[in-house]
Parts: C-alpha cells; sequence; structure tokens
C-alpha cells in the first residue's frame, strides 16, 4: 500500500498583484465555469486508453518483427517512440491520481506504464508534483524554468548548446541529476526531492527501473547489441525527444510570464502554461498538449481537458495563453528567443541576447 496521500485539489490561493492589480477572477470562478462531470475519472475511459496503447505497442512490435527490414525500422522508431510517449502520458494520469479514485490502482497502472519505458514512476510523480506546485516561479519551479541573465553570461559554450539546441536528449541525465542548478536523483530515497515518509515508494520504483534494465540486458545478451537497437533504443530515443520536446513547449514562450517571491501565486504559475495543437498527434498522445487547464487543475482526466479549456477560456480571457504556429516553428522560435529572463522584478519575460542588445 502506498504511503502518501495527494491533495486532489490546488491550493487556495488570494491573489495579489499581477503588476499592481489583481487578477479579474479567482480559482473558485474558474472552477464554476467547468461542468462537474469533467473533474471526475471514469475507469472505462482510462482502461480503454492505457488498453489502445499496449495493443498498438504490441501490434508494431509484430509489425517490425515481420518485415524486419532496415527500410522499415527508422519508420517503426518514429512510430513506436510515439507510442511509448503516449503510454507515459497514461501514466501521468495516473501520478496525478486521474486515472481512477484508487490510489492502489493508479500506481499499479503508473508502474505498468513507466517501468518498461525506464522512468522511476514515484520518482518522477513526486518531481513532477513539485513541479505543479511550483509552476511559472523562477527559483522553485522543477523542470523548464528560466536562467537569468547574469547566470546566462557565466555558461560555457558547451552548457549554452546542451541547454538552448540539443534539449531534446535531456531527460535521462535529469533522472540522473536533476535540472541545472538543483541536486538530487530520482533513485534515491536521500534526494533533496523526496520526504523521509516516501522513502519506500522511492525504492519500490527504483527497484523496478533496475529489474527492466536486467531483462533488457538478459535479452542483449541473448540476441545481440542489434536487436537491441532496432527493438528498444531506437523507439526509446524517439521517446525522449517526444517528452523534452513537449515539456519544453508547455512552458517556452517570449510572452509568457515568469514570477518571483510574492508576486508569483499558484494560479498565476499554472496560467503560465501554453495551450498548442499537435495535429493528428494530439489525440495519439492524449491530448497533453491542452496544458492550462491541466495545470490549473491537475487531478482533470486527460479525456476532459478539451471541454473544460471551452469553458475557462472566456473567463481567463487575456490571460489565457495558445499559439497556433506548428510545433516545429514555435520550437525554433523559442530556441532563438528565450535564453534568459532579467536578474530583478516579480514578473518577468524570457528574452535573448540578441532582443537584449537591441533594446539598450
Amino acid at each position: 500500500m502506498s504511503s502518501y496521500s495527494i491533495n486532489l485539489n490546488p491550493p487556495p490561493t488570494n491573489e495579489p498583484s499581477q503588476d499592481g492589480s489583481k487578477l479579474p477572477f479567482t480559482l473558485g470562478d474558474v472552477k464554476a465555469a467547468i461542468p462537474p462531470e469533467c473533474f471526475q475519472p471514469n475507469l472505462g475511459k482510462s482502461l480503454f486508453f492505457f488498453g489502445r496503447d499496449i495493443l498498438t505497442i504490441g501490434l508494431l512490435y509484430a509489425l517490425a518483427y515481420y518485415i524486419d527490414s532496415w527500410w522499415f525500422f527508422p519508420v517503426f522508431w518514429v512510430m513506436q517512440g510515439t507510442m511509448f510517449w503516449a503510454l507515459f502520458v497514461v501514466g501521468h494520469d495516473c501520478g496525478h491520481q486521474s486515472f481512477s479514485k484508487s490510489k492502489w490502482l493508479n500506481d499499479f497502472i503508473g508502474h505498468l506504464c513507466h517501468t518498461p519505458i525506464l522512468v522511476p514512476y514515484h520518482g518522477w510523480r513526486i518531481s513532477h508534483r513539485t513541479h505543479h506546485l511550483n509552476t511559472g516561479h523562477i527559483e522553485n519551479d522543477e523542470s523548464w524554468y528560466p536562467t537569468t541573465k547574469s547566470y546566462y553570461d557565466e555558461m560555457g559554450i558547451i552548457e549554452k548548446v546542451g541547454r538552448y539546441y540539443v534539449f531534446l536528449l535531456a531527460y535521462p541525465i535529469y533522472l540522473f541529476k536533476r535540472s541545472p542548478g538543483k541536486r538530487g536523483s530520482h533513485f534515491l530515497p536521500s534526494s533533496p526531492l523526496f520526504k523521509d515518509k516516501e522513502k519506500w515508494d522511492v525504492l519500490t520504483s527504483t527497484i523496478l527501473w533496475i529489474s527492466m534494465i536486467a531483462l533488457l540486458g538478459v535479452l542483449t545478451y541473448q540476441w545481440g547489441w542489434m536487436w537491441l537497437l532496432k527493438y528498444y533504443a531506437g523507439p526509446y530515443i524517439v521517446f525522449v525527444m517526444w517528452l523534452d520536446l513537449v515539456t519544453f513547449l508547455h512552458h517556452t514562450e517570449e510572452d509568457v510570464p515568469w514570477y518571483r517571491g510574492e508576486d508569483w501565486t499558484f494560479l498565476k504559475g499554472a496560467l503560465s502554461s501554453v495551450d498548442r495543437n499537435y495535429g493528428f498527434i494530439s489525440h495519439i498522445h492524449h491530448d497533453i498538449g491542452t496544458h492550462v487547464a491541466h495545470h490549473i487543475f491537475l487531478n482533470m482526466p486527460h479525456y476532459n481537458l478539451k471541454k473544460a479549456t471551452a469553458a475557462i477560456k472566456p473567463i481567463l480571457g487575456e490571460y489565457y495563453h495558445s499559439s497556433e504556429k506548428t510545433i516545429w516553428r514555435s520550437a525554433w522560435d523559442s530556441c532563438l528567443s528565450c535564453h534568459f529572463v532579467p536578474d530583478a522584478g516579480g514578473k518577468v519575460y524570457y528574452t535573448s541576447p540578441h532582443k537584449s542588445q537591441s533594446s539598450n
């Protein structure tokens, strides 16, 4: 039995100033606009999406084994890596306790989703909770937070290239070393990420992760390194690229604010996220690009996010952030324009060396 508990509602917040004035709505106003059924997990729907992903992954493996040709394997890697990412998103619902009303079932399915793709479920769940409780806070957010101008000026060329242009392979490093400027590992109960009462949860996920590595080692020993590349490493790399790309785009846009100190509140931080359209991929990866509503109400099942978003957009007005640019254009523009934020200020925005110089 898991030893943790989760508050299914966001923390209460009395909005202080946004540029010296209150937000024109409260968290209660936003919640009241959403149909109550949007907050209720439907076990049948959740199991359907989980089963659909597992079945698709199995069929893709059978197809790759049947064709067994190098002309097909790159195509297989893209398709299967995308399905690994979709399975991760189902586990993401489990981590937020929105897969079902049962903590035990959520954790069980969460491990089934995450362990095969080398994600330590509880370690990730806890750090992801930290992200949600501090979204948009420059100092306290857990991932994809901006660096300051002074730190940027001290960065070496290798770190800049890795942070701004090769970040699509960052996730495995994050699991072991956390984000730049923070300490801890997702695998060690002694990490600053975790509380003492979370020790056994973390150990459970770490043991399962090691067991998956051991299984891959045994299969590689039996069938060779080429088997590992064709059937696991290729899809895994695509999965990591999807994870890094999507999470980067959730919170990296030059017109989305970041906050410091008392200027930050939970609701302001939750609104510092961006809704994006991934085309036909949106349904495959469970509409995770519909991200604003998810950050305001993290316990909402993914299949209700679109309905909730339609309900809250009139309330949020100009505070709702979305982008109609293509995903690849958005990623490229953010890479060029979102390098750092000013060293001072309660509400700040991303900028880049080029824009910083032109404004002086």
